[in-house]
């Protein structure tokens, strides 16, 4: 089974809003104004193109909580 990509949700203290980007090269995959408008039901899902991790932060930049896209894919060794 092929990895999955990770993601990183956080704030953009400059310009505000929120954005989504790729762990592994820092790039910008989308950017959203508000953090309500990301999280909800399948935005994460397909703004990373399907099969993907999603660490979602909060404003003071600590973990709220980790998405994984499909669900099945989620380590069965992790809490959730």
């Amino acid at each position: 089974m092929a990895k999955l990509k990770k993601f990183t949700l956080r704030p953009n203290k400059k310009k505000g809003g929120w954005d989504l980007r790729q762990d592994k090269t820092n790039k910008l995959a989308k950017h959203f104004r508000k953090k309500e408008t990301a999280t909800k039901r399948n935005v994460l899902r397909k703004a990373t193109g399907g099969e993907s991790s999603v660490k979602i932060m909060k404003e003071n930049g600590r973990l709220q909580e980790e998405r994984t896209y499909p669900q099945k894919r989620d380590p069965s060794s992790s809490p959730g």
